[in-house]
């Protein structure tokens, strides 16, 4: 039987928090989608990318042709809206940062690579001080981050990963295991040269996953000793 630890009040308010800003982000992203779409629609195609969106509509938007008057008050409504979402998103990532400056356990998942202010409040927040968890495999395993294993004829075969548990601390930490690889591939560690081993023999995606597993398991080791990451102490 597997018991599920009680929250506290502030646990289930930071989860409430990453909730409202998840839901945000993806109004966010259907509204620049209808933004490109009303753009296509007329013959306007923008490059890929948030910051080319936004230089396109502040300097080509004016001089665009085939757009009558009344789509261009149509889009600054939309600019007007997505500048509302953007505010609202960066305020809670403002009050996300300073949870995890003011948090001793939060403070020490932010010294392990990949693992940001989103990633240490979210995973606070979800399991404390990992003491639900007996060791690491088992926190990867409740995300979702472990190979799942079909077997047949009695031969076993490892394939994708499992994909259980929460969808939201498991994209969070592969998206911060894309972003730490490529300065980690390159450090003088231990975790540097297994990344360099790995992408010798597999593609980038599996090992950025892969690094998501490895690195599920610091936060996890970190959030129950309380002691920082150091990758140092690793190599040694």
């Amino acid at each position: 039987m597997r018991f599920v630890t009680l929250k506290s009040e502030d646990q289930l308010d930071i989860q409430s928090l990453h909730r409202t800003r998840d839901r945000l982000v993806g109004e966010r992203t259907a509204l620049i989608n209808q933004l490109r779409a009303v753009l296509f629609e007329r013959g306007l195609i923008i490059p890929k990318g948030r910051t080319k969106l936004d230089r396109w509509l502040r300097e080509e938007l004016p001089n665009a042709p085939g757009l009558s008057e009344r789509m261009h008050k149509l889009i600054a409504d939309l600019r007007a809206e997505l500048q509302q979402l953007d505010t609202r998103i960066k305020g809670y990532e403002r009050e996300f940062a300073e949870m995890s400056r003011s948090d001793e356990r939060m403070s020490s998942l932010l010294s392990i690579p990949g693992v940001g202010v989103i990633n240490a409040t979210a995973i606070g927040a979800a399991i404390g001080d990992g003491s639900a968890f007996q060791k690491a495999r088992d926190f990867a395993a409740w995300l979702g981050l472990v190979p799942r294993q079909v077997t047949t004829g009695g031969k076993p075969r490892l394939v994708g990963i499992t994909k259980r548990g929460s969808t939201y601390l498991r994209v969070s930490l592969i998206h911060g295991a894309r972003a730490a690889l490529p300065g980690l591939a390159k450090s003088d560690t231990h975790l540097g040269g297994w990344i360099r081993a790995l992408l010798a023999r597999a593609k980038r995606n599996v090992v950025v996953v892969a690094l998501a597993n490895k690195l599920a398991r610091i936060v996890w080791a970190v959030a129950k000793s309380g002691r920082r990451f150091d990758a140092r102490l690793v190599a040694a």
